[in-house]
C-alpha cells in the first residue's frame, strides 16, 4: 500500500481517519447501478488498485446492485486492511424494475444496516448514512429515523453516524441525539446550494462528501472549466476535482469509476493545486 496518497488524511474522531480522496464504489454495479458489472474482474481490481494507492475510504450501499457492489468489496479486500474505513448508507430499497424506492421505516433501517454486515462481513460498520429523500422540503424530522440508527451504534454495530441528502436543520436534530461525522449531499462546481452548509461542515470537523462531484449522470459541460484546465494542462474533471478539495479543509472526494486508467486520474486530480486566478474564474460557474 501507498505510504501516502494525494490529498491528505481527514481525521473525524479517535478512530476515524479516512483519506480525502476516497473511492465511491456505486459505478461498479451494472448499468443504471443495476445488477452485475459488465466485466465483474476489472470491477475487482479497481477495488484492489485503491486500496493499494492508499485510498482508506471506500463509499458503498447495499442498493447498489443491489447487493452486487458490497457483494465485491467483499471479494476484492476482505480480510480489510486495517487502516481501510467503509462508509455505507440505508434509507432505500431498489424494485425489480431498478428504481429507487425510500425506505425509512425504523425497523427497515435497522435490517439495512445488518444486510449491510453480513454482505461486508463485518461485525461494525465504520459509517451509515442516513439517506433521506432529494425530493423533501429539508423540514421533515428525521428524529425517529436517525434515533433508529444511533441504537445500533450503542450496540456496537455502528461505529459513527452521518446523513445523505440532509438539510442544515436536520443536521442539527441529528445532532441533538448523536455526533454525526458525515454529510454526503449532493455539491460540486455547478451545484453549490450547499455552500453555506460546507463551511459549517469545515467549523465543526465533520467530512462533507460531495456526491455527483463530476455532475452525475449529465457530466458537468462549462466552458469555463474547460479552459481553466487547458492552461493547466488538467482534465476537466480533474480541475473539478481538485476545486472540491480546495474548497475546504473537510471537504472530502468519492469520484466513483468501473476503470483502472479512470481512478487513476481521479486520483492524480488531488495533486492539482489550482492558482487564486484560477479558483476565481472557477467560482464563476456555480454563482
Amino acid at each position: 500500500m501507498a505510504d501516502t496518497v494525494p490529498g491528505g488524511t481527514l481525521t473525524l474522531a479517535h478512530d476515524l481517519t479516512i483519506t480525502r480522496m476516497g473511492f465511491g464504489a456505486m459505478q461498479l454495479a451494472g448499468p443504471g447501478v443495476f445488477g452485475p458489472p459488465k466485466d465483474r474482474d476489472q470491477a475487482l481490481a479497481v477495488l484492489r488498485e485503491a486500496v493499494e494507492r492508499g485510498i482508506t475510504h471506500i463509499d458503498t450501499s447495499d442498493f447498489y446492485g443491489p447487493f452486487v457492489v458490497n457483494e465485491l468489496i467483499k471479494e476484492a479486500l476482505h480480510p480489510y486492511p486495517a487502516d481501510l474505513r467503509i462508509v455505507t448508507k440505508v434509507g432505500a430499497r431498489r424494485g425489480p424494475d431498478g428504481s429507487w424506492n425510500p425506505s425509512h421505516e425504523p425497523e427497515d433501517l435497522k435490517a439495512q444496516v445488518h444486510e449491510n454486515l453480513q454482505r461486508l462481513a463485518l461485525d461494525a460498520i465504520d459509517v451509515v448514512n442516513l439517506r433521506l429523500s432529494e425530493e423533501g422540503t429539508g423540514e421533515e424530522s428525521i428524529a425517529e429515523q436517525f434515533g433508529a440508527l444511533a441504537e445500533l451504534q450503542k450496540e456496537g454495530l455502528i461505529r459513527h453516524l452521518g446523513l445523505s441528502a440532509a438539510s442544515a436543520a436536520q443536521l442539527t436534530e441529528a445532532q441533538a441525539i448523536a455526533p454525526v461525522v458525515t454529510v454526503q449531499n449532493l455539491y460540486n462546481l455547478a451545484n453549490r446550494q450547499d455552500d453555506a452548509l460546507v463551511d459549517r461542515c469545515a467549523a465543526e470537523n465533520i467530512a462533507y462528501a460531495a456526491f455527483f462531484p463530476l455532475g452525475g449522470f449529465t457530466p458537468l459541460q462549462s466552458e469555463t472549466l474547460t479552459n481553466v484546465a487547458a492552461r493547466l494542462d488538467a482534465s476537466p474533471q480533474q480541475v473539478a476535482l481538485a476545486w472540491l478539495l480546495q474548497r475546504s479543509a473537510t471537504t472530502v472526494l468519492i469520484p466513483g469509476t468501473s476503470s483502472v486508467a479512470h481512478l487513476r486520474e481521479n486520483i492524480a486530480a488531488a495533486s492539482l493545486v489550482l492558482p487564486a486566478d484560477a479558483l476565481a474564474e472557477l467560482d464563476t460557474i456555480g454563482r
